[in-house]
């Protein structure tokens, strides 16, 4: 990997983010009044299209509703989706190095983008976290209407950071969205936490920290 980049994109999830939504599998069944396995059968099969911002978490819980015989009434959605952004907010942890390595890049003048596949709860975890205030660009799959490895969410974050492809890093724990990255001509990197299973790039975020705006 060489050194000197300018521009940084970052993955969320697993990557910046570490999550437990094992109150999801249980708080919000019991709020609908519908059994677990039925509500995320159901969420699963929504999910590509509240990534893409395609539908809204609104519009998902009511069709789940709906589909697991469960009355859609104003009140259940507007208090399912509150909850779900609740238990979200509850639930997202910072790795311990991804502040230092937001502020490593900020203080070389390395331009940076969160670039996640995720849902409309994202931007307001991102900013409770304070990673919003240390990033120049959210570029969160639900508002670009396109989600990774889709060349689109790539190229509109490097459009955002006014960055070019050869000039800038991408970090991700998912090895074929670092494979979709190299394909645009943007280094990548690999990040594996607590894992050991495919190619492993790096463990640490420390690790990069070397090569990008040095």
């Amino acid at each position: 990997m060489a050194a000197g980049f300018e521009a940084c994109l970052i993955d969320a999830y697993g990557t910046i983010v570490s999550t437990d939504f094992s109150a999801h599998r249980t708080e919000l069944p019991a709020l609908a009044g519908i059994p677990a396995d039925a509500m995320y059968a159901e969420f699963g099969r929504l999910a590509p299209a509240l990534t893409v911002g395609e539908l809204s978490m609104a519009e998902v819980f009511e069709q789940i509703l709906r589909a697991c015989g469960a009355e859609p009434a104003p009140g259940l959605v507007r208090a399912l989706t509150d909850r779900s952004r609740e238990l979200v907010l509850a639930a997202g942890r910072l790795y311990d190095d991804a502040l230092p390595f937001l502020r490593t890049l900020r203080s070389r003048g390395v331009r940076t983008a969160v670039v996640s596949n995720c849902d409309e709860n994202t931007r307001p975890l991102l900013a409770s976290l304070g990673v919003a205030a240390l990033v120049d660009a959210l570029v969160l799959s639900c508002e670009v209407g396109a989600a990774k490895p889709e060349a689109t969410i790539y190229r509109r974050a490097l459009d955002q950071l006014g960055a070019a492809a050869d000039d800038t890093v991408f970090i991700d724990d998912n090895a074929d969205f670092c494979a979709a990255a190299t394909a645009l001509g943007i280094s990548a990197v690999r990040i594996v936490r607590g894992g050991s299973d495919g190619p492993i790039g790096v463990r640490s975020l420390r690790e990069v920290e070397a090569v990008i705006g040095s």
